[in-house]
This record gives structure tokens, C-alpha cells and sequence, in this order.
């Protein structure tokens, strides 16, 4: 996959894109992000980008002439990437549109700042205006940060085991359940018993009853759907 980030602070990319799960990605060659200064494609002698809004109103927009050149040229070879601007008007972002970004080939993000940018571009040029929340940041930077992540570990190949997405909040209809690691005791507090067990059957009811314990309390919104449509099932008790 290639991701493609538009942005007039390209070391705001570059200073995240080259850890973790990112550097992970690129080092198998499953994934490679490029931080793209916007100010390259700007006509203004002064490589401008931004200016006044019309009509009148405080703040700037991102002008339409470096975005147009920027998306035009990156799109060039690639067929039909997806164009994502980061913004709280968006689509709220979820599970299951990091996955459907994971499936694509390139992915183009344009970072916000200021007032926004240009509606001409938001109208010819985006095909995916996603929201990460509802609030408000300085940029879309860390916006694009955020869903580049969700989308590069669901890569095939990515992490080590794939079964370790497999379980994740929101990946199944269930947020996760606790996690324990050595040591069995730790300040007084103790690893649940069952744990220990060894009855492998007994750990994954006990960790499916922790799921819907803290998605009831948490998320009553996910676990009413999650009762429509998966019966609570159990292994037999012996």
C-alpha cells in the first residue's frame, strides 16, 4: 500500500511515520508513507497556500490551486485511490472502515488546517470526508495519523501473528477483555484463577463473559446490537 499525506507541516508526518507499526509495514514493504509538503505545488512565488475566506470571516483556507496539482500529480499511475480529508463533518471513522481502507492499494490523505480548504476540492477531488471524533483539532495531521494506523495493522503481514488483530474492540462485536502477564501477583493484586487453569475452554468463556460484562457498561449502544444478533453461548461446565 502507498499512503500519500498532503500537508503544508510534512514533519508532523514524518516524526510518527518511521516508528512502530509504521516502520514495521515499510520494512516488510507491505506499506509506505510519504509526507507530501504542500507547499511544492503552490504557484505563489512566495509558496503560499493559504488566503483570505469570501465573504468575509476570521481565519484562512487552504487554497484550491495547490491541492488540485498536488492530488493530480500523486494520482497519476494509480488506479482510482481513495482521497481521504480528515475532518469533524465527516463520516464518524470506525472498525469496519479501516478495514475496508485496508483492502486499497493507495490512499491519499489532504490535512486541513486553519478554516479548512477549499469546497471546490472537497466537491471534485475527495471520494472520503472521515471524522475521528467530535472535536476540533489544530490540523488534520494527527487525524490522518490516527486512521493510517488503524488501517496498516490490518495489512496482511503487518503484525506478527494476525490473530492478534483478530480479537481487538470493535474487530469483534465485543470490546477486548482484561489481559494479564507475568508476574502472577503484582502489589497485592493477583492474575484471576482461571487463567491458570490450563482449561483452554473455560479461559475463552471466562474472557467472552468479560467482553459483554464491560461492553454492557461501557457501550450499551454495541452490546444491545451484539444481543440481537449473537446468542450467549457457552462451554459446557465441568
Amino acid at each position: 500500500m502507498k499512503l500519500d499525506v498532503i500537508t503544508p507541516f510534512p514533519e508532523m508526518i514524518e516524526s510518527v511515520s518511521g516508528s512502530s507499526i509504521a516502520r514495521i509495514a515499510a520494512e516488510k514493504g507491505l506499506a509506505h508513507i510519504y509526507a507530501r509538503d504542500l507547499r511544492q505545488w503552490s504557484e505563489n512565488r512566495h509558496r503560499k497556500v493559504d488566503d483570505y475566506p469570501f465573504g468575509g470571516g476570521k481565519g484562512m483556507i487552504l487554497s484550491p490551486q495547490p491541492l488540485a496539482s498536488a492530488i493530480s500529480e500523486l494520482k497519476l499511475g494509480s488506479p482510482e485511490p481513495r482521497v481521504i480529508f480528515p475532518t469533524p463533518d465527516g463520516r464518524r471513522f470506525c472498525q469496519e472502515d479501516a478495514e475496508d481502507l485496508s483492502a486499497c492499494d493507495h490512499l491519499i490523505f489532504v490535512c486541513g488546517h486553519y478554516k479548512g480548504i477549499d469546497q471546490r476540492i472537497r466537491d471534485h477531488y475527495i471520494t472520503d470526508e472521515i471524522s475521528i471524533g467530535d472535536y476540533v483539532l489544530t490540523g488534520g495531521e494527527i487525524a490522518a495519523l490516527v486512521i493510517i494506523d488503524a488501517v496498516v495493522r490490518l495489512i496482511p503481514g503487518v503484525l506478527g501473528a494476525m490473530e492478534s488483530a483478530d480479537g481487538d474492540s470493535f474487530t469483534f462485536p465485543l470490546l477486548d477483555a482484561p489481559w494479564y502477564t507475568r508476574p502472577e501477583e503484582f502489589e497485592g493484586l493477583t492474575v484471576p484463577e482461571v487463567l491458570l487453569s490450563g482449561h483452554h475452554a473455560r479461559i475463552e468463556d471466562w474472557r467472552m463473559e468479560q467482553r459483554e460484562k464491560k461492553t454492557k457498561e461501557r457501550r450499551p449502544d454495541i452490546y444491545e446490537e451484539y444481543k440481537k444478533y449473537h446468542p450467549l453461548k457457552r462451554s459446557p461446565k465441568k
